[in-house]
């Protein structure tokens, strides 16, 4: 046998080990199949809960992540959760839920504020789709909290359009501005004001709410935790 021959196969053989060891996590990291959506505001719950517990601890399922998934939701969303979130590159509700594509409706902008364009979406998504849980999501360091404190400590104002977050989230964060942990405080008090103002401003999901379809709960993020818990 030539020392070509040799090379040739020790390069096949190699090629052959590589491509196995490739398709063997591929086939190991396949999702497992998803749980049925919840149906009730208290299954919602736990279901989110529960994903939160999985991502902080390490043990993730990454439930419809695949390229199936993609497929199967792309004539038609179900989702089972409105999600009210920050816009915060650290706040991925699909990855500290894990949950994936076509189980979570997600709004968000900087403060979680309702404002009529995100209450539209909101409502658009109660009335397609039914959830049974609409969740308010803030985080501990909000940089919109902390931008209003200032601002409101200061007396100054924020530039450009940032100055229309500071103004919507003045009335709430204004009481905490002087506490010593005024941004956690305003944090937690923005999660009940937003969760308040969907319902006393939305008919559509009021109605939802008293008659037990659905649920609007408050919730924050811990940055340093990756844990939510329920805010009440």
């Amino acid at each position: 046998m030539s020392h070509t021959t040799l090379r040739r196969r020790t390069l096949l053989t190699a090629g052959g080990v590589a491509a196995g060891a490739l398709a063997i996590p591929a086939a190991a990291s396949a999702a497992p199949p998803a749980d049925p959506a919840p149906t009730t505001p208290t299954a919602a719950v736990r279901r989110l809960l529960a994903g939160n517990r999985r991502f902080t601890t390490g043990r993730a399922r990454h439930p419809h992540q695949t390229i199936a998934r993609l497929h199967e939701v792309a004539a038609g969303q179900h989702p089972w959760a409105v999600l009210l979130g920050c816009a915060d590159s650290r706040v991925s509700p699909e990855l500290l839920f894990d949950e994936g594509i076509g189980d979570l409706f997600d709004d968000r902008v900087a403060g979680n504020i309702v404002d009529d364009l995100l209450l539209g979406s909101m409502e658009y998504a109660v009335e397609e789709f039914a959830p049974p849980l609409i969740l308010v999501l803030g985080h501990e360091r909000c940089g919109a909290i902390s931008a209003t404190i200032n601002a409101v400590n200061t007396g100054g104002s924020a530039p450009g359009h940032i100055a229309s977050i500071v103004e919507a989230l003045r009335p709430i964060v204004a009481p905490y501005a002087s506490a010593p942990d005024g941004v956690e405080q305003a944090v937690q008090a923005n999660i009940r004001a937003q969760a308040a103002a969907i319902l006393e401003r939305s008919d559509i999901i009021r109605e939802r709410v008293e008659s037990g379809e659905t649920a609007v709960v408050g919730a924050r993020y811990d940055l340093d935790t990756g844990v939510v818990t329920l805010v009440r």
